[in-house]
């Protein structure tokens, strides 16, 4: 093998110590003695403890870990132990030190092979916390990143990557990666997957692993990771071979876009370190997934068209799963001059100043769209569950449009079930279905909005008996001045039902939340994903109340460390209002719901972001306005609420 002299810099090193230091790609251990300089390889042979780091005791240079010892010069341990450590010639000349280093050309690894599959198939962000069980994959993710084909987020804990992730799939309707290490950093993982799962929105875990020889016995942060991630993932494998590893990324990353749903695969520590195969074989995205526009079968279009053809007072229903098409659903409303409501998950994906917008149906929805459903005659369901949640009647005629035939019919029988692409469905319609048109329906949503809005603006005035505003005054104040284009994460709670019944949205404002989980946390950390999603080109708006910020409060600094423009509004009123809610309906007594909570605005100032305090209505409007104003990092608005209100 070849070698070249290298010049290190151990520093002002006294006698009798040692250091680390890196050249080549290679970590030294240096050891300053009375005889002079020693360079030895940095990784006991041991167990791999880190020599550097160590100390020289009786002659011998010790490693910290389990005390093995070895001479500073020649790597040789004491006399009896079989041991020896690496070593390198050394030279100290007039400028500076030198040490002789095997030339190490870079090579490509499987994870190397397997990134570029990643990258091709276009999943290109990951969120992730780097460890030492993962530490082969991290390093084709820099190479990654270093050539501009990925982009890395170094978050603070799992739990807020993979809502990272969740959020980022929420906001584009493609998948991010989140990343981890064995053992706990991998189960941190599993809320936040567990939430894409639950909304049926594609995510890639990527988990380190002990080595497979290790597997059994107990070693550290040893976990069966597949039996631990079976129930939360479509799909998982662990990569074991170099031979099939690029197909594996492949499949992984096919399962999470096709079937909407979380796929892993599981990286054990030796295979990180297999070198690639010399001619990887392409992997294509293109011919491994087909189209998505399915139109229903004729019959039953043509059922469809009859039912609506005879209704005199239509009713469209839009879900989450139609919000990707939401012009082609205002110009079927239009053209049919029928009523769109939508379910809170769907909030945002028809503007609630649209002529025929009525809301939210549902627990956190409008008066409004509650009205205009009970006078309807038949219900067009777009992309919608039928839960609880949102309380779609079960007694009018209802078609119900989906492409996952599971969901059609799924709790009770609907008059047609129409299997289909929303967008491609929606146009048949709007081709075969008359124009009508029914002034006295948009009267009546315009007189019912007027109702709604006057109720409103006689909330922004109420206080607490301490004095807190209503969160009616905020989101009012929200509403007039969130961008026409804002994303908006929101979080569980009290906050969450305050937001889905008083703001309204305008534009092309799209909503995010943890909807069949309902997750508290979910608000902040899926921001992070919403801005590595769309920031650079729309306004991320994220609200949560004070119990759920507190949980990934952390990563406010990832936001920092970033530079993402991210305006966190934060509804504090020192209590788990939701849960006392739910207590005092119960008839129990109000217990252990009351929180101790910082200065968020201070603690977001300490971060490196902006933090700004609302206590007076009056100051909403001036201080929102300069807090969705900051660029170059995160703002962060304190309002203080009332708990009891809703």
């Amino acid at each position: 093998m070849s070698t070249e002299w290298v010049r290190i810099d151990p520093g002002e090193l006294p006698v009798g110590r040692v250091t680390t230091v890196v050249a080549n790609r290679r970590a030294l251990c240096v050891a300053r003695t009375e005889d002079g300089w020693g360079v030895l390889d940095n990784r006991c042979p041991h167990q791999g403890g880190p020599l550097g780091e160590g100390r020289i005791e009786d002659g011998f240079v010790v490693c910290p870990w389990h005390a093995y010892e070895y001479d500073p010069i020649d790597g040789t341990p004491p006399e009896g132990y079989g041991d020896a450590a690496p070593c390198f010639a050394v030279e100290e000349r007039d400028d500076g030190l030198y040490v002789e280093l095997p030339i190490v050309e870079e090579t490509v690894s499987i994870m190397d092979q397997m990134v570029d599959v990643m990258t091709d198939w276009g999943v290109d962000t990951v969120f992730g916390m780097v460890g030492h069980s993962n530490l082969g994959l991290a390093d084709a993710f820099r190479k990654a990143e270093a050539d501009g084909r990925l982009r890395y987020f170094g978050i603070r804990h799992e739990g807020a990557g993979a809502f990272a992730a969740s959020g980022y799939a929420k906001a584009s309707g493609k998948p991010a990666a989140c990343f981890s290490i064995a053992g706990p950093g991998a189960t941190n993982l599993l809320t936040g997957l567990w939430d894409a799962k639950a909304d049926r929105v594609p995510i890639l875990a990527l988990t380190g692993q002990v080595d497979t020889q290790v597997l059994g016995p107990g070693a550290f942060q040893e976990i069966p990771l597949a039996a631990a991630f079976e129930a939360v993932a479509e799909w998982s494998q662990t990569v074991l071979h170099r031979e099939n590893a690029s197909e594996l990324m492949a499949l992984a990353i096919k399962h999470a876009v096709v079937n909407r749903d979380v796929a892993h695969l599981i990286f054990p520590d030796q295979v990180q370190t297999f070198e690639g195969v010399e001619k990887p074989p392409a992997k294509p995205k293109h011919g491994r997934i087909s189209t998505t526009q399915i139109t229903p079968p004729e019959a039953q279009i043509a059922e469809a068209v009859a039912l609506l053809e005879k209704s005199e007072r239509p009713v469209i229903i839009v879900g989450n799963g139609a919000r990707p098409h939401r012009d082609a659903i205002i110009a079927l409303a239009e053209h049919l001059d029928a009523p769109i409501i939508t379910t809170f998950k769907a909030k945002g994906a028809v503007p609630d100043d649209h002529a025929l917008a009525c809301g939210v149906l549902g627990r956190s929805g409008t008066p409004v769209a509650s009205s205009m459903m009970g006078h309807s005659d038949c219900l067009l369901v777009l992309g919608a569950s039928f839960s609880n949640h949102t309380g779609i009647s079960k007694n009018k005629p209802t078609i119900q449009v989906d492409f996952d035939r599971m969901m059609l019919g799924k709790f009770h029988e609907v008059d047609v079930p129409l299997w289909g692409e929303i967008g491609t469905t929606v146009d048949v319609f709007r081709d075969r279905v008359a124009a009508a048109s029914r002034p006295d329906q948009v009267a009546s949503i315009a007189s019912r909005w007027a109702e709604w809005r006057t109720e409103k603006a006689k909330r922004e005035t109420w206080t607490d008996d301490a004095g807190r505003m209503h969160p009616a005054a905020l989101f009012g104040a929200m509403s007039r001045l969130c961008p026409v284009d804002t994303v908006l994460p929101v979080d569980v709670g009290n906050n969450t039902y305050a937001f889905g019944h008083y703001y309204e949205t305008r534009g092309i404002q799209d909503v995010i939340m943890s909807g069949y989980l309902g997750s508290i946390g979910f608000a902040f950390p899926a921001a992070l994903g919403a801005w590595a999603a769309l920031g650079s080109d729309r306004k991320i708006v994220s609200i949560s109340g004070d119990g759920g910020f507190a949980q990934y409060m952390g990563d406010f600094t990832t936001a920092v460390k970033y530079g993402m423009n991210i305006t966190h509004v934060l509804l504090r009123n020192d209590e788990l209002g939701k849960i006392t809610r739910e207590q005092v309906n119960a008839l129990r007594p109000v217990w252990q719901t009351g929180l101790v909570n910082p200065d968020f605005a201070e603690f977001a100032r300490l971060c490196g972001g902006r933090g700004f305090t609302v206590n007076d209505p009056k100051d909403l409007d001036s201080v929102l306005r300069e807090a969705i104003a900051v660029t170059g990092g995160p703002a962060l608005v304190e309002v203080e609420v009332g708990a009891t209100f809703v």
